[in-house]
């Protein structure tokens, strides 16, 4: 008789989580999914995994367009897409992590300070963004993403920078080394300066990435790049090192509150491990800015898409 109470126990709460994506849908829409439960999980297996690819390219975490996809085109709750969003960015950047460093396209030294500050400033957004109503955050969400199109976009020229020196920030920190461009085939020099306002930039990041789970990865590059002068084939894989500490923080706090669900969370992970994994060769040969101009173009639809269903349309 136990045994039979405790296989009934499980047999509900096997449903309730299968089933929980379609209440959480039923209680902010109008309609019911056309398409069975178990469609969902595949088709997140097979979006994730290109998303992967693309986001070890373009530098920019898997949660910046699995968020404003998942969230404007798939039946679930925007707190559970971003608390997955955040756990996505974290595994695909693990998964990518090992092979950036083994090929020398990403530097410990330097995303270690910057991740510290961005880990901050994640767990305060994450904070501030399950206390919000979810179509202020759906609102905010769209035109924050049009945002980041926006920022690829200004700075998808970004090529050699002009000769600076290291500040005392850097000279401490050690923030300076020599990287191989497989692409370029050349060996090259690199150091940063206004490390300073590098370690503010990140903890703004680290803060927005926290708030609407986008991870880290949408504005790592441009600072990386732009502001402290890193190559932009380095900044391009280290920011994808820096995700990962980054995002730790910003996920743990969606744990803790209850806003990560397995049935979105399993297949993504799966889908964007394998993606990053194929995303890391294809980075060594493949121009950044391609793979850019594609993520700006996916970025404006979702985001577009996400700002129409914060207001109501």
């Amino acid at each position: 008789m136990t045994l039979r109470k405790l296989g009934a126990t499980r047999i509900a709460a096997a449903a309730l989580l299968f089933c929980a994506p379609g209440m959480a849908y039923a209680a902010r829409a109008t309609h019911v999914p056309t398409l069975p439960w178990w469609a969902w999980p595949l088709i997140l297996f097979v979006t994730t995994f290109l998303m992967g690819i693309v986001a070890v390219v373009g530098g920019i975490g898997g949660g910046v367009l699995f968020v404003p996809i998942v969230g404007g085109f798939f039946p679930f709750h925007l707190d559970f897409v971003r608390g997955a969003g955040l756990m996505l960015a974290l595994c695909g950047a693990l998964a990518s992590g090992p092979g950036l460093l083994r090929s020398g396209l990403a530097s410990l030294r330097l995303a270690m300070p910057l991740a510290l500050a961005g880990s901050i400033g994640g767990i305060i957004g994450a904070l501030v963004g399950l206390a919000l109503p979810t179509r202020v955050v759906q609102v905010s969400l769209g035109i924050t993403v049009l945002l980041i199109a926006i920022l690829m976009w200004v700075t998808r020229d970004s090529r050699k920078l002009a000769s600076h020196e290291a500040d005392r920030w850097a000279l401490a920190l050690g923030l300076h080394g020599r990287f191989y461009d497989p692409a370029a085939r050349e060996h090259i020099d690199w150091k940063v300066h206004r490390t300073a306002w590098g370690l503010a930039s990140f903890f703004g990041i680290g803060m927005v990435g926290g708030l609407f789970g986008l991870g880290a990865g949408w504005a790592n590059v441009p600072a990386l790049n732009l502001l402290m002068g890193v190559p932009l084939k380095l900044a391009l894989g280290t920011s994808g090192l820096a995700i990962s500490i980054i995002n730790t923080s910003a996920a743990w706090v969606y744990m803790n509150k209850g806003a990560l669900l397995p049935i979105i969370i399993v297949p993504s992970i799966l889908g964007v491990m394998i993606g990053a994994r194929v995303g890391v060769k294809v980075l060594k040969g493949i121009k950044a800015s391609t793979a850019r101009n594609i993520v700006i173009a996916v970025l404006i639809l979702a985001g577009l898409r996400s700002l129409a269903q914060g207001l109501g349309f």
